[in-house]
């Protein structure tokens, strides 16, 4: 029997290729004579940059860069084996885990960092800049990260801005005649897994800016800023930011158009390809994936999601091994999963999962998981 193991992350716990290896070493006590692929997974968050590099045989780099306050900090991305592109994660340099929950203001954060890091890629041959934009501190669409690229923004008494949230309310003027001339030869693709607009009630402001730290008079002023930036980048750059993504990571997805005239996709798609993944189901007979949390939210375009949708259409079982369980049976059935296995439960706490999710995999497959139920 083959079996292929494809899980995400467990947030707190594992990485995917952990997580893969404590699955797979159980499977193997149960049954030697299995035949285990274990294929590490991302969705354009966090883990990707490096599981992307690690995939093409390429080198880590590690750079000073500012965090989302402005402070200098290390950061890391990846280029392939072959030198052509790079990955990075805007996590790394501009992420909410950077900052204390206290330091949360996305009045005052930026993506600096994000910029910085894409500057410093762009010093070695790359054709190509892979930009993971999840799990960010700001709101600032993106006007750190252009900034270090060489834009300079003004208010209307022509002087210039800080890169950060509350200055897309006063910007007036959008300089790019010093921008790093190597943009120009270098594509750019943002992996991004919502469909968010910039502004309004299910823009950045309003559905993800309370998460980074601000309250009701925040996301306000901030709805008002990125409707101010979508204005002036349509007026002065020609450019709309009227499209499904623009509101991701604080309107990176919108800034990311705009000053680096990328193009969007969906993370998790852009991983199953570059893995080869259907390839992979393809000869498998079964399908484990899993994640820390199975929820609502892994239904759009999480690993899970993915690993599954491309399952059912080869027609092949999936397991889903999890931390906790959020769904109902029939959620989680209509998704094409076969089975859940939570190590989070009605005994087992949250904290306890977290802390002791290798040792739970192996129990929780050991006593749950029969793979001759889906031969009979």
């Amino acid at each position: 029997m083959k079996i292929l193991i494809a899980p995400d992350k467990f947030k707190g716990s594992l990485s995917a290729q952990k997580a893969g290896e404590a699955i797979g070493s159980v499977l193997l006590k149960l049954d030697s004579s299995l035949q285990i692929q274990t294929l590490p997974m991302a969705d354009g968050g966090e883990g990707t940059a490096e599981l992307l590099t690690t995939h093409t045989k390429g080198k880590w780099i590690t750079c000073m860069v500012h965090d989302p306050l402005f402070r200098k900090i290390n950061a890391g991305y990846g280029i392939s084996g072959d030198g052509s592109t790079a990955f990075i994660e805007m996590a790394s340099a501009s992420g909410l885990q950077l900052l204390k929950p206290d330091e949360r203001n996305p009045l005052k954060t930026t993506t600096l960092g994000t910029g910085e890091l894409i500057a410093n890629a762009l010093q070695h041959p790359v054709k190509k800049i892979v930009l993971a934009i999840g799990g960010s501190a700001t709101n600032d669409a993106g006007l750190g990260m252009a900034s270090a690229l060489g834009y300079r923004f003004y208010d209307r008494n022509n002087r210039e801005l800080l890169p950060v949230g509350e200055s897309l309310e006063r910007l007036h003027r959008v300089d790019g005649a010093h921008i790093n001339p190597q943009l120009n030869q270098t594509e750019v693709l943002i992996l991004c897994d919502v469909a968010n607009p910039l502004y309004g009630p299910t823009g950045a402001a309003h559905v993800f800016a309370p998460q980074k730290g601000a309250g009701m008079p925040d996301v306000m002023k901030l709805d008002k800023g990125l409707q101010n930036f979508a204005k002036i980048a349509q007026q002065q750059l020609a450019v709309s930011t009227d499209f499904a993504g623009a509101g991701a990571a604080g309107g990176l997805g919108a800034g990311a158009k705009v000053f680096l005239r990328a193009a969007l996709t969906r993370g998790i798609a852009y991983v199953l390809q570059e893995l080869k993944v259907e390839e992979a189901i393809q000869n498998a007979d079964v399908v484990i994936t899993g994640e820390g949390k199975l929820d609502t939210q892994t239904l759009h375009g999480k690993v899970v999601a993915g690993i599954t949708s491309a399952a059912v259409r080869l027609n092949k079982p999936v397991i889903a091994v999890v931390g906790k369980n959020e769904l109902t049976e029939a959620q989680w059935k209509q998704a094409g999963i076969r089975q859940v296995i939570s190590l989070a439960d009605e005994h087992t706490s949250v904290e306890t999962a977290v802390n002791h999710a290798r040792e739970l995999i192996q129990k929780r497959i050991s006593e749950q998981l029969d793979l001759k139920a889906y031969f009979m």
